[in-house]
């Protein structure tokens, strides 16, 4: 299978999210670092899934959970910006990723929704 941009812009962001981790578990932060932990990784993980959808509404809906859980991982990162668990250069580089992510998963889901009518 070759993989398509989005796969590997989706994964290399979860193996950011892993780094994140443990450095807030270093410096402490157990409460942010489990819940951005999920939600990041879950990110690469539903976006891989869904090569292997059966079906455009399966893979469609795959999307949409990526897309959620990329909402709400930015929601995290603003977080632990405004509480000094990261800078702002760190969390401009992870928030400029998780959007470049959500954006793309925003228009393949319209582009798939709109080929499926």
């Amino acid at each position: 299978m070759k993989e398509n941009k989005l796969v590997e812009l989706s994964m290399d962001f979860s193996v950011d999210i892993i780094n994140l981790v443990k450095y807030l578990k270093s410096n402490h932060e157990t409460i942010i670092s489990t819940q951005i932990g999920r939600n990041g990784t879950s990110i690469g993980a539903n976006i891989h899934e869904a090569q292997c959808a059966q079906g455009t509404k399966a893979f469609i809906s795959k999307f949409e959970i990526a897309l959620k859980e990329c909402s709400e991982t930015e929601g995290w990162l603003h977080l632990l910006f405004n509480t000094n668990g990261i800078d702002e250069e760190t969390y401009k580089n992870y928030r400029n990723l998780c959007g470049r992510i959500r954006r793309m998963l925003i228009a393949s889901c319209k582009t798939l929704k709109e080929n499926i009518k």
